[in-house]
């Protein structure tokens, strides 16, 4: 009976994380492609089978962010199938309802909280790993940081190194540059974003005993990048509308350096191994790209909206992530 208990257990906790995908894709992804659908440089349909693609690319670059989730944020040997599973319902729940109303969350950041918030209520405070966390705190600084700066700055090189372009021809030029920059940017979301669900589901196995040391399997980034492209189908057209054109009335020239810089930024944060805020990252780009034609040209409003969503995502989904341990416990 013990075995099976533990059987349907696994199965329940690979669902969640396999459900936290499907909604990471639903409600994040669809950043990749707010720009490029914004100014009609792809129809959206078109714009979503982009960004479909790029992910499942992008989820096979590398691996460091998955061990880090794995094996950094909470003691593996002190957390549990419980622990994993309750951190994943903190990301259901909080990110289904903000998109209701349209704001983007980073599931990145309510995975983190959520799993801390879950492994405090399995281990306490010993749960916790400083390596991983110092890794979560450079990822505010380069989501935020190099997002809005590298999106002010290359927007502002372009306007200076392009000036002379007639307006259609602009509009041209950076409508093809966009659609490229925009599957570098879907690649990018993959290869961070993808990755700390392979991360969990792969911890899930271990903690299960299916496999024996934290071993990234090659079907779990086919599986887990199949359900983000799934998610990503559904649209998430609310988000795009928010974004990209009620913050920022985005122009093709803006779109493509907000694109750029942001997924410079998250390659470079997946190639060390750092897991950082994809949502973050590509909404600061756009807004610095934007700032470019004046503080007036960004709907303050509408940051402030996204700002406080943002805050209250590490404290709300840590809180879910706790209580939630003591209800799956009774559960099982």
């Amino acid at each position: 009976m013990e075995g099976k208990s533990i059987d349907c257990r696994l199965l329940l906790v690979l669902g969640l994380i396999l459900a936290s995908e499907f909604v990471n894709g639903w409600t994040d992804a669809p950043n990749a492609i707010t720009t490029v659908v914004a100014t009609k440089a792809l129809k959206p349909k078109t714009a979503v089978g982009l960004a479909v693609l790029g992910n499942m690319i992008g989820a096979f670059y590398g691996r460091e962010v998955a061990k880090t989730i794995g094996t950094e944020i909470v003691r593996p040997e002190a957390v549990n199938l419980v622990t994993l599973g309750a951190s994943m319902v903190a990301i259901v729940v909080w990110s289904t309802a903000v998109s209701r109303a349209g704001i983007p969350t980073s599931e990145g950041h309510a995975l983190i909280a959520g799993l801390a918030g879950a492994g405090l209520a399995t281990a306490g405070p010993g749960v916790l790993l400083l390596s991983g966390w110092k890794k979560v705190l450079l990822g505010l600084v380069i989501s935020s940081c190099f997002g809005a700066v590298g999106g002010w700055v290359t927007a502002w090189l372009l306007r200076f190194l392009f000036s002379d372009l007639s307006p259609k021809t602009s509009q041209r030029v950076f409508n093809t540059l966009q659609v490229i920059a925009a599957g570098g940017m879907a690649i990018s979301h993959g290869s961070n974003d993808g990755q700390k669900f392979i991360g969990l589901f792969t911890l899930a196995l271990l903690l299960s005993g299916t496999i024996p040391t934290f071993t990234v399997q090659t079907w779990v980034i086919i599986l887990c990048s199949v359900v983000m492209g799934v998610g990503t189908s559904t649209g998430g057209w609310k988000i795009i509308e928010k974004v990209g054109i009620k913050m920022v009335k985005i122009e093709p020239e803006q779109g493509f350096a907000a694109q750029t810089a942001a997924a410079a930024s998250i390659l470079f944060a997946s190639h060390l191994g750092i897991p950082l805020s994809t949502t973050h990252t590509i909404n600061t780009a756009i807004m610095g790209a934007g700032a470019t034609k004046g503080l007036a040209a960004v709907n303050w409003g509408v940051v402030r909206e996204l700002v406080l969503a943002w805050l209250l995502t590490f404290p709300v989904c840590g809180l879910i992530g706790f209580v939630t341990v003591f209800l799956l416990q009774n559960l099982f």
